[in-house]
């Protein structure tokens, strides 16, 4: 039985970047993914790369930017004054911070840059831009 559409599939997985650094896996989760394929519960290109699998059946991918999370806006990266950052907490290049939306929504954000007077912080997704590899095992089909 192949993966299509509407299928509920779990899946192993191993996604590293080009220079072999893992970002993500099935194993750290301690359990398969589960979702619903075609319904946009994941990133589009493994969505569509697991289509036509079978059961037991491993496949190697290879997704760009626009396959994944996209290229790097930069209209997501912003420079806020200092004055405006949480006193509470030190602010250092490499944090992430929650920043909140108009509609409540949190989101993360990282610090990139920090000046006497500004903090430059970047709610791009952390693999936008990037190219992602897979290792794909399909392991359950409903």
């Amino acid at each position: 039985m192949a993966v299509k559409d509407g299928d509920k599939i779990k899946v192993e997985y191993t996604g590293t970047l080009e220079d072999g650094t893992v970002f993500d896996s099935s194993e750290t989760h301690g359990e398969p993914l589960e979702f619903e394929v075609g319904s946009g519960q994941i990133i589009k290109g493994f969505d569509d790369a697991v289509k036509g699998m079978e059961i037991d059946q491993e496949k190697d991918i290879k997704l760009l930017p626009a396959d994944a999370y996209g290229d790097v806006n930069a209209q997501l990266i912003q420079k806020v004054p200092k004055d405006q950052m949480p006193k509470e907490a030190e602010i250092t290049v490499g944090m992430t911070l929650g920043m909140s939306l108009p509609t409540g929504q949190q989101i993360p954000a990282m610090v990139t840059e920090i000046t006497d007077t500004e903090v430059t912080i970047d709610i791009n997704h952390p693999l936008a831009g990037k190219t992602l590899n897979f290792k794909i095992k399909v392991v359950g089909i409903e």
